[in-house]
Protein backbone atom coordinates (compact mmCIF):
# COMPACT_ATOMS: atom_id res chain seq x y z
CA UNK A 1 0.00 0.00 0.00
CA UNK A 2 1.33 3.40 -0.95
CA UNK A 3 0.84 6.37 1.35
CA UNK A 4 1.01 9.76 -0.30
CA UNK A 5 2.65 12.42 1.87
CA UNK A 6 1.81 15.96 0.84
CA UNK A 7 2.99 19.15 2.57
CA UNK A 8 0.13 21.64 2.97
CA UNK A 9 1.71 25.10 3.13
CA UNK A 10 0.49 27.06 6.13
CA UNK A 11 -1.51 24.07 7.38
CA UNK A 12 0.68 21.03 7.99
CA UNK A 13 0.95 17.63 6.38
CA UNK A 14 -1.47 15.27 4.65
CA UNK A 15 -1.11 11.48 4.45
CA UNK A 16 -3.50 9.66 2.10
CA UNK A 17 -3.91 6.06 0.94
CA UNK A 18 -6.40 4.28 -1.30
CA UNK A 19 -8.19 1.18 -0.03
CA UNK A 20 -8.77 -2.00 -2.04
CA UNK A 21 -12.34 -0.75 -2.63
CA UNK A 22 -10.95 2.43 -4.17
CA UNK A 23 -11.75 4.75 -1.23
CA UNK A 24 -9.25 7.47 -0.40
CA UNK A 25 -8.66 7.96 3.32
CA UNK A 26 -6.29 10.42 4.87
CA UNK A 27 -5.06 12.23 7.93
CA UNK A 28 -4.35 15.94 7.94
CA UNK A 29 -1.88 16.86 10.67
CA UNK A 30 -2.07 20.57 11.40
CA UNK A 31 0.96 22.53 12.56
CA UNK A 32 -0.85 23.37 15.81
CA UNK A 33 -1.23 19.66 16.68
CA UNK A 34 -4.83 19.14 15.54
CA UNK A 35 -5.63 16.09 13.40
CA UNK A 36 -8.45 15.37 10.97
CA UNK A 37 -9.39 11.92 9.72
CA UNK A 38 -10.69 12.47 6.19
CA UNK A 39 -12.69 10.25 3.83
CA UNK A 40 -12.62 11.62 0.31
CA UNK A 41 -15.47 11.65 -2.19
CA UNK A 42 -15.55 8.92 -4.83
CA UNK A 43 -16.48 11.36 -7.61
CA UNK A 44 -13.86 13.96 -6.61
CA UNK A 45 -10.86 12.42 -4.84
CA UNK A 46 -9.62 15.85 -3.72
CA UNK A 47 -12.84 16.74 -1.87
CA UNK A 48 -13.78 15.38 1.53
CA UNK A 49 -17.08 13.60 1.95
CA UNK A 50 -16.42 13.36 5.70
CA UNK A 51 -13.84 14.88 8.03
CA UNK A 52 -13.60 14.09 11.71
CA UNK A 53 -11.62 16.40 13.99
CA UNK A 54 -9.60 14.45 16.56
CA UNK A 55 -7.93 15.69 19.72
CA UNK A 56 -4.36 14.52 20.32
CA UNK A 57 -5.68 11.95 22.78
CA UNK A 58 -8.27 10.67 20.28
CA UNK A 59 -5.67 10.47 17.49
CA UNK A 60 -3.35 8.50 19.78
CA UNK A 61 -6.24 6.23 20.79
CA UNK A 62 -7.14 5.53 17.17
CA UNK A 63 -3.49 4.87 16.31
CA UNK A 64 -3.27 2.49 19.26
CA UNK A 65 -6.38 0.62 18.18
CA UNK A 66 -5.11 0.21 14.65
CA UNK A 67 -1.51 -0.54 15.65
CA UNK A 68 -2.37 -2.90 18.49
CA UNK A 69 -4.73 -4.83 16.25
CA UNK A 70 -1.95 -5.26 13.70
CA UNK A 71 0.50 -6.55 16.32
CA UNK A 72 -2.12 -9.01 17.59
CA UNK A 73 -2.72 -10.17 13.99
CA UNK A 74 1.00 -10.73 13.46
CA UNK A 75 1.35 -12.65 16.71
CA UNK A 76 -1.69 -14.78 15.83
CA UNK A 77 -0.14 -15.54 12.44
CA UNK A 78 3.12 -16.55 14.15
CA UNK A 79 1.16 -18.85 16.45
CA UNK A 80 -0.42 -20.53 13.44
CA UNK A 81 2.95 -20.90 11.70
CA UNK A 82 5.00 -22.12 14.63
CA UNK A 83 3.48 -24.78 16.83
CA UNK A 84 4.40 -24.32 20.48
CA UNK A 85 4.98 -20.57 20.19
CA UNK A 86 2.98 -18.50 22.67
CA UNK A 87 2.85 -14.87 23.71
CA UNK A 88 2.23 -13.43 27.12
CA UNK A 89 1.35 -9.91 28.23
CA UNK A 90 3.13 -9.15 31.48
CA UNK A 91 2.24 -6.01 33.45
CA UNK A 92 4.98 -4.08 35.25
CA UNK A 93 3.34 -3.13 38.51
CA UNK A 94 4.42 -0.63 41.14
CA UNK A 95 6.84 -2.54 43.31
CA UNK A 96 8.05 -4.78 40.48
CA UNK A 97 11.80 -5.31 40.74
CA UNK A 98 12.02 -3.98 37.16
CA UNK A 99 10.10 -0.72 37.68
CA UNK A 100 12.89 1.75 36.81
CA UNK A 101 15.32 -0.88 35.48
CA UNK A 102 16.33 -1.71 31.94
CA UNK A 103 15.42 -4.64 29.72
CA UNK A 104 19.10 -5.58 29.60
CA UNK A 105 19.17 -5.86 33.40
CA UNK A 106 16.48 -8.55 33.23
CA UNK A 107 18.53 -10.84 30.94
CA UNK A 108 15.16 -12.35 30.01
CA UNK A 109 16.28 -13.93 26.74
CA UNK A 110 19.35 -15.54 28.34
CA UNK A 111 17.49 -16.73 31.42
CA UNK A 112 14.27 -17.97 29.76
CA UNK A 113 14.68 -18.23 25.99
CA UNK A 114 11.64 -15.93 25.60
CA UNK A 115 11.94 -12.72 23.58
CA UNK A 116 10.51 -9.36 24.55
CA UNK A 117 8.94 -8.21 21.28
CA UNK A 118 7.09 -5.09 22.46
CA UNK A 119 6.15 -2.92 25.40
CA UNK A 120 2.86 -1.05 25.61
CA UNK A 121 3.20 2.24 27.48
CA UNK A 122 0.51 4.90 27.77
CA UNK A 123 -1.33 3.59 24.69
CA UNK A 124 1.89 3.54 22.65
CA UNK A 125 3.38 0.32 21.32
CA UNK A 126 7.17 0.23 21.50
CA UNK A 127 8.18 -2.60 19.18
CA UNK A 128 11.49 -4.40 19.66
CA UNK A 129 12.68 -2.43 22.70
CA UNK A 130 16.46 -2.05 22.99
CA UNK A 131 18.41 -3.42 25.97
CA UNK A 132 18.68 0.11 27.43
CA UNK A 133 14.86 0.50 27.46
CA UNK A 134 13.81 1.34 31.04
CA UNK A 135 10.54 -0.12 32.34
CA UNK A 136 7.99 1.91 34.30
CA UNK A 137 5.04 0.83 36.41
CA UNK A 138 2.03 0.54 34.11
CA UNK A 139 4.01 -0.86 31.18
CA UNK A 140 2.81 -4.12 29.63
CA UNK A 141 5.59 -6.35 28.33
CA UNK A 142 4.82 -8.66 25.39
CA UNK A 143 6.96 -11.81 25.54
CA UNK A 144 7.05 -14.53 22.87
CA UNK A 145 8.49 -18.01 23.26
CA UNK A 146 7.55 -21.40 24.60
CA UNK A 147 4.91 -21.64 27.32
CA UNK A 148 7.65 -22.41 29.84
CA UNK A 149 9.80 -19.51 28.64
CA UNK A 150 7.04 -16.90 28.78
CA UNK A 151 5.93 -18.13 32.21
CA UNK A 152 9.53 -17.80 33.42
CA UNK A 153 9.72 -14.30 31.90
CA UNK A 154 6.57 -13.31 33.80
CA UNK A 155 8.17 -14.59 37.01
CA UNK A 156 11.22 -12.41 36.41
CA UNK A 157 9.16 -9.23 36.04
CA UNK A 158 6.99 -10.08 39.03
CA UNK A 159 9.55 -11.35 41.47
CA UNK A 160 13.01 -10.80 40.04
Amino acid sequence: MDVERTPLPGIGLQHVFTTERDRRIGVVSHRDGRRHLVIYRRDDPDSASEAVALTAEEANGLAELLGAARIVERLAELHRQVEGLVSEQIPITAGSPYDGRSLGDSRTRTRTGASIVAVVRDREVIASPRPDFVFRAGDVVVAVGTAEGTTAAASIFVGG
